[in-house]
């Protein structure tokens, strides 16, 4: 079975799944240890690893170098932020293929126009692509995918632009009638009233993927009271812990003239061995290298 099936059997039998974004292989596996449904194969996160912004910077090469490494260490389904797509349908027919081969179980692609901005920076440009060419999009990405299974996520920005819940349902509804399998419908409000009014009012001909980001109090009990929502992307948080902890410790480092402190409250190195898998080299030295 495929890691396509088995994502789309986990929103059948548990109604909801959890995917959390990450960055690299081993917050891949503290995400799959945490007992998580997914991965979010995060641009936002990649950027940030490289101290980028969110802005188109990363190239597709890139992406897919780290997705191969995260597939490569984990076995949960993948669900790939591809942005825009890498540019037009044509662009989006390549990266199709290259994201399927690479591990990818899904890929999220949105309707801004390239080179696009982060959907929560203050004051970003927020340009959205004509509905038609972005259904145009969908299409090729449909009809690209080898895997039946592997998910085609149609992410509208029309609230993150300010157009409204109007606008974001009719483009919604025509990436639907396009072949998209989900919709992402993501919004910048700092309470989810965005969200939960465009799941009240869609049509529910296929389910819808969110991400709470800005809206952290729309807790799994209150998704799971949105009937249409099947999955909730974690978008950032990998990212964020990460840094919280490594500006404390280096901080604290700084004030205490040396690691004396920090050192006991850290993980140990055998827990960074055990998450390298040293136990399995040294197992396979002890074999093979005679």
């Amino acid at each position: 079975m495929s890691k396509a099936r088995q994502l789309r059997d986990r929103m059948a039998e548990q109604g909801l799944v959890h995917v959390m974004a990450a960055h690299s292989p081993l917050s891949a596996i503290l995400a799959e240890e945490a007992g998580f449904d997914g991965l979010w194969a995060s641009g936002f996160e990649l950027s940030a690893l490289y101290g980028l912004a969110d802005m188109s910077l990363i190239s597709m090469t890139q992406h897919l170098d780290m997705l191969r490494a995260i597939a490569g260490r984990s076995s949960l389904p993948i669900v790939a932020d591809i942005d825009t797509g890498y540019g037009n349908a044509i662009n989006t027919i390549h990266a199709i293929g290259e994201y399927e081969r690479a591990g990818a179980s899904a890929v999220v692609i949105e309707d801004k126009t390239f080179p696009k901005v982060s959907s929560l920076a203050p004051g970003g440009r927020q340009e959205l692509l004509r509905m038609e060419e972005f259904q145009g999009k969908i299409e090729a990405a449909v009809n690209t995918r080898r895997d039946p299974d592997f998910l085609v996520i149609a992410r509208t920005e029309a609230l993150i632009a300010g157009l409204g819940e109007e606008e974001a349902l009719k483009r919604a509804s025509a990436y639907a009638e396009a072949g998209a399998d989900m919709i992402l419908i993501h919004s910048k409000k700092k309470d989810p009233s965005e969200i939960e009014s465009f799941s009240r009012a869609w049509n529910g001909s296929i389910p819808l993927t969110i991400v709470p980001n800005a809206y952290p109090e729309l807790s799994a009990p209150r998704i799971r009271a949105l009937s249409n929502v099947r999955m909730v992307i974690y978008g950032n948080y990998g990212i964020r812990a990460s840094v919280t902890a490594m500006q404390d410790a280096f901080r604290r480092i700084v004030r205490d003239g040396g690691v004396q402190n920090v050192h006991a409250d850290i993980v140990s190195v055998d827990e960074i061995f055990r998450l390298q898998g040293t136990a399995a080299i040294k197992s396979q030295e002890s074999r093979f290298l005679r």
